[in-house]
């Protein structure tokens, strides 16, 4: 039985984590967070409980930027396209987290 491989560039992932990672940065450091879920209430107190929430989510953000850079860094992962993915795949799954930690942490204290 013959298998279908779908070739798809190693640039696609690695634009998709950097994007991911300009979303999560703009959440936390340029106030979009605050501004989404601090508008209406106490912004002093939201904004120090929504600080909480980007620490969490900052975690998942780190180790996904690991990943992103273990798989350009690293020869095992820039020989074997499989480990490459891996590493990516595992990047952007870091990265959804991250932002679904932040998104649903900040409905919860806003």
């Amino acid at each position: 039985m013959a298998r279908v491989r779908f070739g798809v560039s190693p640039i696609v992932p690695t634009i998709a984590s950097f994007l991911l990672a300009a979303l999560w940065g703009l959440s936390v450091f340029a106030g979009w967070g605050t501004a989404a879920f601090c508008a209406n209430g106490e912004p002093a107190h939201c904004g120090q409980r929504l600080d909480a929430v980007a620490g969490l989510s900052g975690l998942f953000a780190m180790l996904a930027a690991i990943c992103t850079a273990a798989a350009w860094i690293l020869p095992a992962a820039r020989r074997d396209q499989r480990t490459f993915n891996l590493y990516m795949g595992s990047a952007v799954a870091a990265w959804v987290v991250a932002e679904g930690v932040l998104f649903l942490g900040g409905l919860l204290v806003g």
